[in-house]
């Protein structure tokens, strides 16, 4: 059987006709899923009943259980701990914002970057997430807010340019007029950067924001804090990006967690500016998320202001990103990492 969540709509197209049925039943399928957030095949009663038995019988719309809901004290931020048929949990996190809301997806379960800072990386990588499993994130937190999704961040548990062709296809279904109609510069997909991918992502041409997880200004530092740095220089990763720049004639977002002793420092900040010179960009300064497995400690009010004070005057468009669901661990990796924790508690008493 097959996850309709994984298919386009040519893709349904093809297999109504091949089983002998018109072709614009693919569109009433859709049309529940999407439009009318309605996930039994058994209620589309504008289907015959002989294709609603034959769609039974080929698929299954895979939905995730919802396992845990947290709520932030600002009731701004809302995560969800979400276990699919295999027993595998990931979270999900959506923002509420004045211009609408933004879910944050994983696209792996677990992930095997190993950025230092990150409790998405402790225990590794289990498996990818296919497209119709990042799409199901999605229906299943509209259900829970209540409320329409307008923004979406691939930002969550999983390197998403390690999960390349789910990810595209996931990016081409939601941004499609017969699903959710998420226009792609609504979207971000974010990368510790896998240089080969983002190459290959900008050749594609798409509208959707580049964001690169950066946190380090020099070769050396990020080694300490992404293994990412063994295999790929900061200076491949610039190319790349003023590739993707002038392919798409989209800017880049480049992240940077600050973090206490690190690479908070006024030096750090000087060749962070000299790196991006010039380059149509813009830095997000993210005050780290701690992670009670790891050493690292957010920057001090100050140092942010500080950092950002430098690289504003060098020129760089420069923001603080807001700080949101910090009491419901919204970091990513936490609740996942909690919640096994937990598991491995009750079956050791």
């Amino acid at each position: 059987m097959y996850n309709i969540l994984d298919f386009n709509l040519d893709e349904l197209k093809k297999w109504m006709k091949e089983n002998g049925q018109s072709s614009f039943r693919a569109s009433q399928v859709m049309d529940w899923i999407y439009k009318n957030d309605l996930w039994d095949f058994d209620k589309m009663q504008n289907l015959p009943k002989k294709l609603r038995e034959l769609l039974k019988k080929n698929f299954y719309i895979s939905i995730p259980k919802l396992v845990k809901e947290y709520r932030s004290k600002k009731k701004d931020t809302f995560k969800y701990l979400y276990k699919y048929d295999d027993g595998n949990v990931i979270e999900t996190v959506v923002m509420k914002y004045d211009r609408g809301n933004s879910i944050c997806v994983s696209t792996q379960v677990g992930c095997k970057m190993g950025c230092k800072f990150c409790a998405s990386t402790i225990g590794g990588m289990v498996r990818n997430l296919t497209s119709g499993e990042i799409i199901a994130q999605i229906l299943l937190s509209q259900a829970q807010l209540g409320d329409r999704i307008s923004n979406i961040v691939l930002m969550g548990s999983g390197e998403p340019l390690d999960n390349y062709d789910n990810v595209m296809k996931f990016i081409d279904i939601i941004n499609s007029d017969y699903s959710l109609n998420i226009g792609q510069r609504h979207i971000t997909l974010s990368t510790c950067g896998l240089v080969p991918k983002i190459i290959e992502f900008a050749d594609r041409k798409l509208q959707v924001t580049l964001a690169i997880s950066l946190h380090a200004p020099y070769d050396e530092l990020r080694k300490q804090m992404m293994p990412i740095a063994n295999k790929y220089s900061i200076s491949e990763i610039i190319d790349a990006c003023k590739y993707y720049i002038n392919t798409t004639g989209r800017r880049v977002s480049f992240e940077y967690a600050m973090v206490r002793g690190v690479n908070d420092s006024n030096i750090c900040a000087k060749k962070l500016s000299m790196l991006l010179k010039g380059m149509l960009s813009h830095v997000n300064l993210i005050p780290v998320n701690e992670v009670k497995e790891k050493d690292f400690r957010k920057s001090s009010k100050s140092n942010i202001e500080n950092f950002l004070n430098i690289l504003s005057q060098n020129g760089i468009e420069t923001t603080i990103r807001k700080e949101m669901g910090s009491d419901i661990e919204a970091a990513c990796g936490q609740l996942r990492r909690s919640y096994i924790e937990s598991k491995k508690g009750v079956e050791r008493v």
